[in-house]
Parts: structure tokens; C-alpha cells; sequence
């Protein structure tokens, strides 16, 4: 306890030089909390609207369909696949899919297209297509309807009402048409889902391509995304090997690379923090054992033993550390809260975020635990700091100290 009193009182006779370091470590902290916030903010957002628009959590295709998407490689009987998610009570919604690459073509202008065969009821609850619905309605019960990205209407220059005709390759190898109605436009925030994704009634598009009623895909989002790995293993063995079973991170594991290498590299942020704050802590702690010498000296003379004059510069850097430190990540936190709640608007970069696929607004993402492990990191970096004026001190000779001037 004496140690501490020593220590607080050392800190604060030189109110300004304190300061200052405080200061450099408040507004660091601030500065890396809300960088980490924002760049944890994108790649999740980035993910999230992956997951959102067609992924999902979990997909179940026939076996070998992943690698080479043809007609002949769908779902034969898809009610036995029904079956095994509405038995697990892990799986939230699922949908079930019948897609068809083709052209896309009204009286102006064609497309190259991915046609997506939905039940509307269903497909709104595992994506968020109908939420992104930006003019007109999502599908209804009339089988000739298409619902396209406003990208794309500006592409084949029509509008709401407008007639457009599908085409694409049949089982038998022909080519299927068929005319629709544009009943909705919809906009997301991935640019390149947008430019050929469309979506029509699924047995209107099993009809299109002659699948009959077989299905190409399921899609499932989950109740909580830690079941992940064991919904996937457990529909695996409940479906057998005639069906591929696979979670997002295995479908995009790229993208879900990056943002786990995101979540875990964050430490490096606070690692260059702490390696900037060290020179300033290291003169800091020298100059205040410098002005100290002869008080030191006297300390030892009278019997004061090193380990206890060692420890204390360690507490005094311990305890600069301790206050900015918990300052910073306070109003950094704060400071992300606020932002988080209307984002940040990088509307001018929109194309290039579009790419990306986290739209023009990026949300900040809080994560305190990691906050403050990352303040903790910098505690100990502060203490490393001190070592060197510590030992500086433990080395001064009573006599030698007390003589000097």
C-alpha cells in the first residue's frame, strides 16, 4: 500500500509531463477502438449480406452438384430433404431453390442471367430479397412473374409491368422459353448479385427447364450460427452420401477466412500502439528517475531495499497505463455506440464498397472483450517500458546519488 501511495504521488509532481502521456495513450486507445469497431464492422457486413441474399448458413445440394451445376445432377426427391430440416429444431427457415443459368431479353436490349426458382414465403424468411424490394411487390400466385435487380432493369431498359422473355437450356437439351411480367425491382448491396440474379416461381422454372418436380438446392438459415458445424454434420449422416451438405464456410470460405483473420489480427492494432507509446513511457520514467536521484538515494541510504525501489517505478508506469488505458477504451466504446446507431456514410466510395458487398453505410461492431484484452496488452507494454528506467534506479549508488546534483 505504501508503494502505491509512493508511486500515485511520484506521477503527479510533474503534472504536465503526465499528462501528456496520458493523453497520447487516451486518444490512441480512442483511435485504435474505434478502427477496430469499423473494420470489424465491414468484413461482418460484408459476410452478413453474403449469408443474406443468397447463401445462407447451409446448403444442401446432391452429391457432385457444387462442382458442376447441370440439370441431371438435382435433388430427385426433395420432400425427403423437407423432412430432415423440419425434424431439427436447430434450423430456423429453409427454402428450396431450382436455378437455371440463360438470357434475359427485352425488346431493347439481353443479359446474361442466373434465374432463381423461389416460394416466395419461404425464401423470405432465409433471405433478405424481399426486404430489398425497392419498387413494385415481391412475387405473387401468378406463374409468369420475374422479379428483377433495378441494375438490371436499367441494363435491359425496363421498368414495373414491362415484358421480358427467359431462356435456358432444358434437360433434353433444347432451349426453354418463357414470357414474364416485371413485378418488382429489388437492390442490394453486392453489385455483382445484382447483375444477374432474377427470380421467378419455382414450378414455373422447374417447368422452364423440364426438371419436373426435382429441386436443385435448399438453403437454411439457423436459430444460432454455433450450431453450425453440428447441423452440418448431423444432416450429413441423417441424408447420406447422396447429398452434399455444406455451411457457408465451406461454400465461401475466402470470405470467411478474412473475417475470422480480421477478428484475430485486431491485436496487432493495439501491438503498434503499444510499441509507439514506449519511447514516450521510457522518457517519461527516465526523466522522472533522473529529477530523482538524490531523493532515490536517500531512499536506499536509509534502507529502502531495491526490489521494493523497482517495483515501484513498475507501479507508477503500471498505474499511467491503468488510467489512460481505461479512459480510452471507455470513450471509445462510447464513442462507437454512438456511431453505430446511424453508421457512417461512405456513400462517395459506394461502387467500390458495392464490390465488397457492405453497401455505402458501414456500422461499427462493439467487441469489449476484445477491447479490453487489447488494453490489458497495453498495460504490459507500458510496464515493459518502465524496466529500464526501473533497473536504472536499482543500480544508483546511495552515495553517488545523494551527491548529485
Amino acid at each position: 500500500m505504501m508503494l502505491l501511495r509512493l508511486a500515485w504521488r511520484n506521477i503527479w509532481r510533474n503534472r504536465r509531463r503526465s499528462l501528456i502521456i496520458l493523453t497520447s495513450v487516451v486518444v490512441g486507445l480512442i483511435a485504435i477502438v474505434f478502427i477496430e469497431a469499423v473494420v470489424r464492422g465491414f468484413m461482418r457486413q460484408s459476410l452478413d449480406n453474403q449469408l443474406g441474399t443468397h447463401t445462407a448458413h447451409i446448403q444442401v445440394h446432391r452429391m457432385g452438384y457444387h462442382d458442376n451445376p447441370a440439370i441431371d445432377r438435382f435433388i430427385a426427391r426433395p420432400e425427403v430433404v423437407d423432412a430432415a430440416l423440419a425434424a431439427d429444431a436447430r434450423i430456423a427457415a429453409s427454402s428450396r431453390r431450382v436455378l437455371a443459368t440463360g438470357l434475359l431479353s427485352s425488346a431493347r436490349n439481353s443479359s446474361g442471367i442466373m434465374l432463381v426458382g423461389i416460394e416466395p414465403e419461404r425464401e423470405a424468411r432465409v433471405t433478405i430479397i424481399q426486404r430489398s424490394i425497392v419498387a413494385g411487390r415481391n412475387l405473387g400466385l401468378e406463374p409468369r412473374e420475374i422479379l428483377i435487380s433495378e441494375r438490371m432493369s436499367r441494363t435491359l431498359d425496363v421498368g414495373l409491368g414491362d415484358k421480358v422473355v427467359a431462356m435456358s437450356s432444358t434437360r433434353e437439351g433444347k432451349v426453354g422459353s418463357e414470357l414474364f411480367r416485371v413485378v418488382g425491382l429489388f437492390r442490394t448491396s453486392i453489385m455483382e448479385f445484382d447483375r444477374v440474379h432474377a427470380y421467378i416461381p419455382h414450378a414455373t422454372a422447374q417447368s422452364l427447364i423440364g426438371a419436373g418436380a426435382e429441386a436443385a438446392e435448399f438453403a437454411m438459415v439457423l436459430h444460432a450460427t454455433t450450431d453450425l458445424n453440428a447441423v452440418r454434420d448431423s444432416l450429413r449422416v441423417v441424408l447420406g452420401p447422396e447429398y452434399e451438405v455444406q455451411s457457408y464456410e465451406d461454400l465461401i470460405p475466402t470470405m470467411a477466412a478474412m473475417v475470422e483473420l480480421t477478428e484475430r489480427s485486431m491485436i496487432i492494432y493495439y501491438v503498434i500502439l503499444g510499441l509507439a507509446m514506449i519511447f514516450g513511457i521510457i522518457n517519461t520514467m527516465m526523466m522522472s528517475v533522473y529529477e530523482r536521484i538524490r531523493e532515490l538515494g536517500v531512499l536506499k541510504a536509509v534502507g529502502m531495499q531495491d526490489r521494493m525501489l523497482f517495483w515501484m517505478v513498475l507501479l507508477e508506469a503500471a498505474m499511467l497505463g491503468t488510467v489512460g488505458t481505461s479512459v480510452g477504451l471507455v470513450l471509445g466504446n462510447a464513442l462507437n455506440a454512438w456511431i453505430a446507431v446511424s453508421g457512417l456514410n461512405f456513400s462517395w466510395f459506394s461502387e467500390g464498397l458495392s464490390s465488397w458487398g457492405t453497401g455505402a453505410i458501414i456500422y461499427p461492431v462493439l467487441d469489449p472483450l476484445g477491447s479490453v484484452r487489447g488494453g490489458l496488452l497495453i498495460v504490459a507494454m507500458c510496464v515493459l517500458a518502465a524496466l529500464q528506467p526501473a533497473l536504472k534506479a536499482v543500480r544508483l549508488h546511495p552515495m553517488d546519488a545523494i551527491r548529485h546534483l
